[in-house]
């Protein structure tokens, strides 16, 4: 689909007029002529002013404004001027300019009949317009102060490249302008044979240039490639190449689904004003009754807003949800000061079969709410929401998901003490509601203190501290997701601390031409009191739960604050590293954890449940800025048997790219997540200047089976681009993990620039 044009914001009050520059005097006399009548007489009146040797000045500069009277004055300059004053006709010869009412004119020879107000151009004619459009000529005839002109052998330059040529051009009040016999294209020539034909051009009877409306019309249209009519048309119509938006039909989309069966779009765009647009897009299918879709988008002063939404049918035993279906999609933002804005978002659906059926993102769950966030430079930052969802999967349990009522949260970053240490504070508040599950209200806070040090020896020792504070009410804290101690419903509170002191000592050794050497030993002891179980309390943000390199030195390794770590650790890790002097470096970690005590709070296979944890490490080698290797790993703390395995290769060339990876993770212990082992590879190269290919592949070796490939070939140059792709993947759904209907798509996709583009798609 087409995406839309940009908006522009709303128009800002004028500025002050530009005040013209100064001119000669010969020039102020010249300007002060009305007309090409008025110039006449005075220039038959006064032959001392033959000769005006003086450049024209930039119309920019000369603050002419778009104008439909011909009595704008105008003002010319040339080499040599002549007035015949029997036959009442006045010639400029020589490098002629003449400008009136924001239009230029240009050429070797002007002859102006007073009789019969016409002035004629000769040789070079060039005609530039107020809003750019650049008309190059053999011979032109114009009236009307340069509004009116008929032009002989014509060629018209436009944006965006675009040219055209025709054997003959009429323009009507400055506005339309007729030329017949016409060809037009953005391509470039070729530079080893220019006669050749361009890429693709479109030849037409006549083609009409409107300057107001910004579009191009044609009368018996054909569009060549190569030279070859592959396509005719009685009537064709497009925006201008300057027009940034123009309200009309854009280019249509055919296609075949299972579905829909064969199916066809044809989207009417509608530039509302400068900052407001509409879409409105009608499918008909034909194993489905029309479907209509319509996006409206507004740009405020201090916001913007978009909605997007659609109404359908869907029939037959392809989907799971027949019947009356639609969705809305709606968006918006809006600053009501320097420091706050203020937002919502609203996803609904009828299914997601129907998402799906209609080429709409179907994701398994939709999000909606409203927020209040306001910044404070970089110190400080709040946001007050309500959030609920909407679960689209027909295969999973759908009661526990939670409706959010109200979330606040906020954060300061203090200036940085005489010592060095920084100090941040953030809180957080929010209630959650299920129709089946845990029923949470939670208010929080937690302070936390840096200091970093720097040791006589070059070792950088770091103190950190931080306090949290909780508390709250729970309901059902025995179901889903928490499955905690049922006798502890009610209110509940706590606070905890940790302190710890990091250790680290880089030692580097020069190593001439191979760079350096880099070897960096890091302890770190963190100690508080011990948490336990934490049974008691409801677990909402601390189910995704997972130790690698990433995560060791942190002083709770639970990703949220409902599960917090604690008694007397330490941490160890050695780092080494080679530098070289071409920017790669070859790196090792390795590390792991000691715990005085065992903590309950961690689930067996989380790597964290014993008094040592497992190992954990990271190899990088990046010898050269086009390669680099990166694996992770997690290993069990007595057998070294894997429990992670995480690697990926990427080389990046001038004209390519490639990369490999491989994932293999046990099965997630708080959230039943199965164990996951796959293989992903993809990459693209650029062929030549203008073909580029792609292509990417996933397979899942724990199913022994593909779970998602695609492969893509572009063509892309100045004026077109074609592009097709094929894509197919196995979803499999998270909260059942079956495999739900498959998805493929075939796309081919002809862009024909500043014309428009034709698609085809097979679903």
């Amino acid at each position: 689909m087409r995406p839309l044009p940009k908006l522009v914001y709303p128009p800002v009050p004028a500025p002050a007029p530009v005040r013209r520059p100064s001119r000669t005097r010969r020039q102020a006399l010249l300007g002060e002529l009305a007309g090409w009548r008025t110039a006449a007489t005075l220039v038959a009146a006064s032959l001392s002013v033959l000769i005006v040797f003086a450049p024209a000045p930039p119309l920019a500069q000369l603050g002419l404004r778009p104008a439909d009277s011909a009595g704008e004055p105008v003002t010319f300059t040339a080499d040599e001027l002549e007035y015949d004053q029997a036959a009442e006709t006045v010639t400029a010869r020589g490098k002629v300019e003449a400008w009136q009412a924001g239009r230029l004119l240009r050429a070797e020879r002007v002859t102006y009949n007073r009789l019969t107000d016409v002035a004629l151009a000769e040789g070079n004619v060039v005609l530039v317009e107020a809003d750019g459009q650049v008309l190059f000529a053999e011979r032109a005839e114009l009236t009307g102060g340069m509004r009116d002109a008929v032009l002989e052998g014509v060629q018209a330059l436009l944006a965006g490249n675009a040219r055209m040529a025709g054997s003959g051009a009429r323009r009507t009040g400055g506005d339309i302008t007729d030329i017949a016999r016409v060809v037009y294209s953005p391509c470039d020539l070729c530079a080893d044979n220019p006669q050749r034909p361009p890429l693709w051009q479109l030849r037409a009877r006549i083609a009409s240039l409107h300057s107001t409306e910004q579009r191009v019309r044609y009368r018996d249209a054909a569009v060549q490639i190569a030279g070859v009519p592959l396509f005719y048309t009685p009537y064709l119509s497009h925006a201008s190449p300057d027009a940034a938006r123009a309200t009309g039909f854009l280019s249509p989309t055919f296609g075949n689904s299972r579905i829909l069966g064969l199916f066809t779009e044809l989207p009417f765009y509608w530039a509302i004003d400068d900052h407001s647009d509409a879409r409105i897009t009608p499918t008909v299918s034909a194993s489905q009754v029309p479907q209509l879709g319509a996006t409206y988008r507004r740009r405020f002063n201090a916001g913007e807003l978009s909605v997007e939404g659609s109404v359908g049918s869907l029939s037959g035993n392809q989907t799971d949800n027949d019947g009356l279906g639609g969705h809305i999609d709606a968006r918006a933002l809006f600053s009501l000061d320097e420091n706050w804005r203020a937002g919502f978002t609203l996803s609904r659906a009828s299914s997601r079969d129907y998402l799906r059926a209609y080429r709409y993102a179907a994701p398994y769950f939709l999000s909606s709410g409203a927020y209040l966030e306001g910044f404070w430079g970089t110190e400080g930052y709040a946001r007050l929401e309500t959030r609920f969802y909407q679960a689209l999967s027909v295969l999973g349990d759908t009661s526990t998901i939670p409706f959010v009522l109200p979330a606040a949260s906020g954060d300061y970053a203090f200036a940085p003490d005489r010592w060095g240490g920084s100090l941040t504070i953030d809180g957080a508040a929010y209630s959650i509601f299920r129709g089946t599950g845990t029923d949470t209200r939670r208010t929080g806070a937690r302070a936390r203190y840096e200091l970093p040090m720097l040791g006589p020896n070059g070792e950088v020792v770091t103190v950190r501290n931080e306090l949290d504070v909780m508390a709250g009410w729970v309901d059902g804290l025995s179901a889903s997701p928490s499955f905690g101690d049922a006798a502890a419903d009610g209110l509940w509170h706590r606070a905890h601390i940790r302190s710890a002191v990091d250790w680290r000592l880089p030692l580097v050794r020069e190593a001439g031409d191979w760079g350096a050497h880099l070897i960096e030993p890091r302890i770190q002891l963190v100690t508080g009191p011990q948490t336990g179980a934490q049974a008691r309390f409801p677990n909402e943000d601390s189910l995704d739960l997972e130790f690698t390199d990433a995560t060791l030195f942190r002083l709770n390794r639970f990703a949220g604050r409902d599960r917090l770590e604690g008694g007397t650790r330490v941490d160890a890790a050695l780092r080494s590293a080679w530098l070289f002097p071409n920017g790669g470096q070859l790196e090792a970690l390795a590390g792991r954890s000691y715990r005085l005590h065992e903590d309950q709070t961690f689930p067996t296979g989380s790597g964290l449940e014993k008094n040592a944890s497992d190992w954990v490490g990271r190899l990088r080698v990046a010898p050269a800025p086009w390669l680099e290797l990166l694996g992770r790993t997690r290993l069990d703390g007595e057998n070294f048997e894997p429990r992670l395995w995480e690697t990926s290769v990427a080389l990046t060339g001038a004209r390519s790219r490639f990369s490999l990876g491989y994932l293999s993770t046990d099965p997630a212990p708080l959230t039943e997540t199965p164990k996951r082992e796959e293989v992903a590879v993809g990459g693209g190269f650029q062929l030549d200047q203008y073909w580029r290919v792609s292509a990417s592949n996933r397979y899942d070796i724990a199913r022994d089976r593909a779970s998602g490939y695609s492969v893509a070939l572009t063509y892309e140059d100045e004026c077109l681009v074609f592009d097709t792709r094929f894509a197919r993947s196995r979803a499999i759904d998270p909260s059942t993990q079956r495999e739900i209907a498959s998805g493929t798509l075939l796309l081919f996709r002809v862009t024909l620039k500043t014309i428009g583009d034709l698609g085809v798609r097979a679903l």
